[in-house]
């Protein structure tokens, strides 16, 4: 199965999350099928917290996808104009 979570990246103690679509069975920060955008907790000034392509996760949950909580959660606070 499919699932659209978040793939941690970064530095020690600077967290930097990709979020990508993946087979289930693979490890969190093994490969995936594809990139859809990039969530940055500790983003300061005028760097962007979360870029999503919501056309391509829309995409993939058509197909059956299973989107995370935490992703689901991101995305859903996400206005239109972030979403690129």
């Amino acid at each position: 199965m499919v699932k659209i979570r978040l793939a941690r990246s970064g530095a020690k103690k600077r967290p930097f999350y990709h979020v990508v679509a993946t087979d289930s069975r693979s490890s969190r920060d093994g490969k995936f099928i594809e990139r859809l955008g990039y969530y940055n907790p500790s983003a300061r000034g005028g760097e962007q917290k979360l870029v999503v392509d919501a056309a391509r996760i829309a995409h993939w949950q058509s197909n059956g996808a299973q989107v995370s909580e935490r992703v689901a959660f991101l995305v859903k606070g996400v206005p239109a104009a972030v979403a690129a």
